[in-house]
């Protein structure tokens, strides 16, 4: 068993953050979900129409987080901002995987970051959104190795594997999920007033998304300072 959490440092550094996580078997690459991701970023554009994703307070509060962080928000964007920035400037998002499609439509329909790994690609056992020591690696998605600056937060493995370069900003090629991918592990994060709603909206929603009509098993939490938790199946140990 895998533990996911976020490190007591980074709670007390960020008393508005609402997460929570969602673990899901039985997943493949051959789900049709385009109508299901055309009403997810339907939702967003009729949203952009009436004001850029940089005046939502969804987008505004992870500005203020990432600044905290030492971060330049305009030069360090969280996920869900990339993606509203991209589909409001060419309409669309990119395709990558059934999965990654309707995550990324949930994302922008919400506002949160949404980050989806591939558990078997998760050195248990324990997954941690810690500052990084400097000595964790990530893998970009062109393949090259990378090292977090110290302090800068990432998800980091028991393996010292990076997950994430800062923490909502980019995630790692090594977990990102692809054809054979089976298992995932999905983690919303918000930061804005009324965050804990907005991040439990989102799991109800790709729990019943994600489980018609495939043969898919999710099973979900929010993470509390009460409840901080949450374990999910085996993962394998990928050098």
């Amino acid at each position: 068993m895998v533990i996911l959490r976020h490190a007591e440092e980074v709670r007390a550094a960020h008393p508005g953050l609402a997460a929570g996580a969602l673990h899901a078997t039985g997943v493949d690459g051959t789900a049709d979900v385009e109508a299901r991701v055309a009403e997810y970023t339907s939702r967003a554009l009729t949203r952009l129409a009436d004001d850029p994703e940089s005046r939502f307070p969804e987008v505004l509060a992870w500005r203020r987080a990432f600044a905290r962080t030492g971060l330049r928000p305009t030069q360090y964007r969280c996920a869900s901002e990339s993606l509203l920035r991209r589909l409001r400037k060419e309409g669309s998002l990119p395709r990558i995987h059934p999965v990654v499609d309707l995550c990324n439509a949930v994302s922008v329909a919400y506002a949160v970051p949404i980050a989806v790994l591939d558990v078997d690609r998760i050195t248990g056992p324990l997954l941690e959104v810690r500052p990084a020591r400097g000595d964790e690696e990530y893998t970009a998605f062109d393949g090259r190795a990378e090292h977090p600056a110290p302090g800068e937060v990432t998800y980091a493995d028991s393996a010292g594997r990076a997950h994430a370069r800062r923490w909502t900003n980019r995630q790692s090629g090594h977990s990102a999920v692809r054809d054979g991918t089976r298992r995932i592990l999905v983690v919303a994060e918000a930061m804005h007033e009324g965050g804990t709603d907005t991040v439990a909206r989102v799991l109800e929603t790709l729990a019943e998304e994600l489980g018609a009509p495939r043969p898919v098993t999710p099973v979900t939490a929010l993470l509390t300072d009460a409840a901080p938790e949450f374990t999910f199946g085996d993962a394998a140990r990928v050098p």
